[in-house]
């Protein structure tokens, strides 16, 4: 984990939707991290690559950029193919969320949303990426969403 001077956590919010920027930045800055925003693709890929924060919440659905081309971007770059990304996106069918985990995506958050749990939901994946737990969660959510497809 990065984290900014004071050891906070940084998480990135790329987001066409500016209520949904402000409901993450009032959740996780309330839980003591520091919150980036992005209103775009473009301007978010700008800003991971300057700050490569700790995690990114990225929108699937966004014009110009969408959310799967600006995880395939910052998975191709050398400083952000690191940062874990989750989707948080309305598309809630399981053929999108195998594509989210399928370019890179670490976890998957449907719209509407839990705003309460965001910051337990980031610390929980940092904790397991830092113990080099990444590829294990990528897999367990497979799993799950392989269940998923079985069941329906």
């Amino acid at each position: 984990m990065n984290g900014d001077v004071q050891g906070r956590t940084t998480v990135l919010v790329i987001d066409d939707e500016a209520p949904i920027r402000l409901l993450c930045r009032v959740n996780l800055e309330a839980e003591g991290m520091r919150v980036l925003e992005a209103a775009d693709g473009p301007s978010g890929l700008d800003a991971a690559r300057r700050e490569v924060p700790d995690v990114i919440l990225l929108d699937v659905m966004m014009p110009g950029l969408d959310g799967w081309q600006v995880a395939e971007e910052l998975l191709d770059g050398e400083s952000t193919q690191g940062i874990p990304i989750i989707f948080l996106t309305a598309r809630a069918e399981l053929r999108d969320r195998a594509r989210g985990l399928d370019v890179g995506g670490t976890d998957y958050v449907t719209k509407p949303f839990n705003p309460i749990e965001l910051a337990s939901l980031v610390r929980d994946l940092l904790e397991r990426v830092t113990r080099g737990e990444r590829d294990e969660l990528r897999r367990e959510k497979i799993t799950e969403l392989r269940t998923s497809m079985e069941r329906s």
